[in-house]
C-alpha cells in the first residue's frame, strides 16, 4: 500500500452535526479536504465515515498519518 499525501501540517476543525455522516479523505488528494472528493479511485485507498453523534467541533487529521482515522491524534507534531 502507498503513503497518503499530508495534507494539512495541522488538523482540520470541523463543526459536525448530529445524526450526520462526514467521509473522510484518507489519501490526501482530495481537493475538499478533510473530506473525500472521489479523487482516491483507482489507488488502494478509501474514504472513512465517520458518523456524528453530537453536535460538536471535531478536529480530523490532516497528515493523514493518524492512527485514530478519521480524528488527529497528534501524529503530525511527530
Amino acid at each position: 500500500m502507498s503513503e497518503p499525501t499530508r495534507a494539512s501540517d495541522k488538523p482540520y476543525i470541523v463543526e459536525v452535526e448530529s445524526g450526520k455522516s462526514y467521509f473522510w479523505c484518507a489519501c490526501g488528494e482530495s481537493k475538499k479536504q478533510p473530506f473525500c472528493d472521489g479523487t482516491h479511485k483507482g489507488s488502494s485507498f478509501t474514504p472513512v465515515k465517520y458518523e456524528a453523534t453530537q453536535s460538536k467541533k471535531v478536529f480530523f487529521c490532516g497528515c493523514k498519518i493518524t492512527a485514530s482515522q478519521p480524528l488527529c491524534d497528534g501524529s503530525h507534531s511527530k
